[in-house]
């Protein structure tokens, strides 16, 4: 159980940044290097303790368990870097990378690196990022690179953040803390050492967690996030639930037959689906260690099941928890705006 200042979160909620108290925090506690390979100066932990780790930050506060799943999530992709670039980057004081995979620039081929010009939304933890990387079109005088089967040739970058401009374009109804804005680059100009490609063939670094599937990789770590927010919602509004009493009986709204058979269905599925996610992690991570393909499908599968769960819990129990679940400056409403802002990641949509 991580345990947050409230007074702090609500600052951080109105001032539209993590709480310099808790920005301290996941330096302290080198959250940020923590999938980042041991050899250039990163944690390289299990990946199941570190989802596990994500779970507890994101139902501590959302934004913070946001902004360190994302940029820990960066800083894995050291283990596909040239390891000297790798070993300076996470060298940095209080290191953050932070990042968007959305294509909407273009890299321009040059005889000593590229230049690169666009600009990238949703880059959570963007105002204490030390670097940013991104993906971008490949150009050769001013024609799009295409690969085999015709489709634009699309490159990741890592760049540092003085090259980057900054646009305060973050304004949701919750994750307001996350600060996830937009950033631009301009003709900036990287090493071809800069650039880098994602997958288990061209990791730089040993070890199983650069053989994990990254597409795998962000499903359970985006899911534990909603996993952690459910958890914290539902642990808020069943106080409210019994404080609440039904207008024509005067009992507890907890204690009617049809709201405790519903709360205790919500409560057992959670259960249910959280054991099932991380039985899939755990065997998709000894797969990893045996040298076996993990599942992808089935941890995508199950990852937005335990989804789908998650949002079922907030938003059944949502309705008996009274006007203080629709204040904007209690900690349970809070926590709803943060959970259905995150719930519109792309990756995290219902079928």
């Amino acid at each position: 159980m991580i345990e947050l200042d409230e007074g702090a979160l609500a600052a951080a909620d109105a001032a539209g940044w993590l709480h310099p108290s808790h920005q301290a925090l996941v330096h302290q506690q080198d959250w940020l290097r923590m999938l980042a390979p041991r050899a250039v100066g990163g944690g390289e932990l299990p990946l199941p303790e570190v989802v596990r780790l994500e779970e507890r930050i994101a139902a501590a506060d959302g934004s913070l368990g946001w902004v360190v799943t994302l940029c820990a999530g960066a800083g894995w992709f050291a283990g596909f870097l040239d390891p000297a670039l790798a070993r300076e980057i996470l060298a940095t004081p209080n290191v953050c990378i932070a990042g968007s995979g959305a294509p909407t620039g273009y890299a321009n081929v040059q005889d000593d690196g590229f230049a690169i010009t666009g600009r990238w939304e949703y880059a959570s933890g963007a105002p204490m990022a030390t670097h940013f990387t991104l993906n971008a079109i490949l150009r050769a005088d001013g024609e799009v690179l295409r690969d085999d089967e015709g489709q634009p040739s699309i490159r990741a970058f890592i760049v540092p953040a003085a090259l980057v401009t900054h646009e305060a374009s973050w304004g949701t109804t919750g994750m307001r803390a996350s600060a996830s804005h937009a950033y631009h680059l301009h003709g900036a100009r990287v090493p071809a050492s800069h650039g880098f490609a994602i997958d288990a063939a061209h990791a730089t670094a040993d070890g199983p967690l650069y053989r994990f599937p990254f597409m795998a990789l962000a499903y359970v770590t985006l899911a534990a996030n909603l996993l952690g927010m459910a958890g914290r919602f539902v642990a808020l509004a069943l106080p409210l639930m019994a404080q609440r009493r039904q207008h024509s009986t005067g009992v507890p709204v907890i204690e009617v037959a049809s709201v405790a058979r519903l709360v205790e269905n919500l409560q057992t599925t959670l259960a249910t689906d959280r054991a099932a996610f991380y039985a899939a992690l755990d065997q998709g991570w000894e797969d990893v260690l045996c040298e076996t393909p993990p599942d992808a499908a089935a941890l995508k599968d199950t990852s937005l099941r335990l989804v789908a769960t998650c949002r079922a819990a907030v938003d059944c129990l949502y309705p008996y928890c009274g006007l203080q679940a629709a204040r904007d400056d209690t900690a349970i409403n809070r926590v709803w705006r943060d959970f259905h802002t995150a719930t519109q990641h792309l990756l995290l949509l219902p079928d």
